[in-house]
């Protein structure tokens, strides 16, 4: 079974892949640094409230979203 981290990391990544965005163009529009980015796509970190919603809203999604 994947970790959680792991999940939601290859949904973020899936997200940024449909809008055709590069790392470093979500990293701009959610206010956050470009190797986070990579990190939470590899699973490689913890994600907090605070950061998902910067994601959903550099997305323009509701934060629910995120993990369907």
């Amino acid at each position: 079974m994947k970790s959680i981290e792991i999940t939601f990391g290859l949904k973020i990544k899936e997200l940024r892949k449909q809008k055709k965005y590069s790392q470093e163009q979500l990293a701009n529009l959610a206010s956050i640094n470009k190797s986070y980015i990579s990190k939470i796509e590899n699973g490689k970190t913890k994600v907090s409230l605070e950061i998902m919603n910067k994601l959903a809203k550099a997305f323009e999604i509701e934060i629910d979203q995120l993990f369907e």
